[in-house]
């Protein structure tokens, strides 16, 4: 259940929330140029760009939830149970990339949008677990730098790659759908409403903010990829970068899933304690 969030001011911002109930072991990581990757299938990486971001680090190997690199280049993994979908072949013509893989090989190589859409279109993502006792989790990713942010989702019809002008994911549904979605909320407005019930009804607005009626106020991933979109795409923030930096918590804060507000499914709870290094 977490929300991500590209957002550009004077400088540029990407942070996610990560709305779990259980710990697995993540901490701050900080992986330098000369750190070893050693892909299942794709060879070791040697030399990449210098990354920092949320991970649990097992065998001594840094399993991000979501990392940004030394040029700015921001992924996330975002939980996308039902739908992810990785295939178990190999494919000859294309680096071969596991899940929990994708986000160093990515970040690592990858200074913009534009390399790592490249990149991708050269990468085949399989089914291939970091060990028995670690499988793989459902997920999805969000990519962004200071001028473009892009979406990835690996489903059974393949891998698909959307641009993103809003610059927010969240879970499920597939992101063509969230994107669509927003249309239902073209009336929403940062100003005070007109009054278009009725020219004979002589009703004017009772407070501040009824322009923001209807603004869904729930967890569920649609309403709060509807939230985030429209406080992200109206904030304004003053010049410095404190007030960025205010201003973008304050974002995430909005649509922040407070522990036991919501209950997950059974089925969605059992098989999360079976992932230490899943995010939601």
């Amino acid at each position: 259940m977490c929300t991500s969030v590209a957002m550009l001011t004077h400088d540029f911002y990407f942070g996610r929330n990560m709305d779990i109930n259980y710990k697995f072991g993540e901490r701050v990581v900080i992986t330098p140029r000369n750190f070893p990757f050693k892909f299942r299938r794709a060879g070791t990486m040697t030399r990449h760009l210098a990354m920092i971001g949320m991970a649990a680090v097992q065998e001594g190997y840094p399993l991000y939830a979501e990392a940004v690199n030394e040029k700015g280049l921001g992924m996330a993994g975002l939980l996308f149970d039902g739908n992810a979908f990785y295939p178990d072949n190999l494919d000859s013509n294309k680096s071969n990339v596991s899940p929990f893989e994708i986000i160093p090989w990515i970040v690592g190589k990858c200074s913009t949008v534009d390399e790592a859409k490249k990149l991708l279109s050269a990468t085949h993502i399989t089914d291939i677990p970091f060990s028995e006792s670690i499988p793989l989790t459902p997920l999805h990713w969000h990519i962004a730098d200071r001028n473009s942010s892009i979406v990835v989702e690996s489903v059974k019809d393949g891998l698909k790659i959307y641009d993103n002008p809003i610059g927010v994911m969240t879970n499920n549904p597939q992101f063509g759908f969230q994107l669509e979605n927003l249309g239902n909320y073209l009336n929403l407005t940062i100003g005070a409403p007109q009054n278009i019930f009725s020219e004979k009804a002589g009703v004017k607005p009772c407070s501040n903010g009824l322009g923001s009626f209807g603004l869904p106020g729930d967890f569920s991933s649609s309403s709060r990829f509807v939230k985030a979109a429209y406080l992200k795409l109206n904030s304004v923030c003053k010049d410095s970068e404190a007030d960025s930096i205010s201003q973008f918590f304050h974002i995430l804060g909005a649509v922040f899933v407070p522990n036991g507000c919501v209950r997950l499914p059974f089925v969605l709870k059992n098989t999360i304690k079976k992932l230490p290094r899943s995010c939601q």
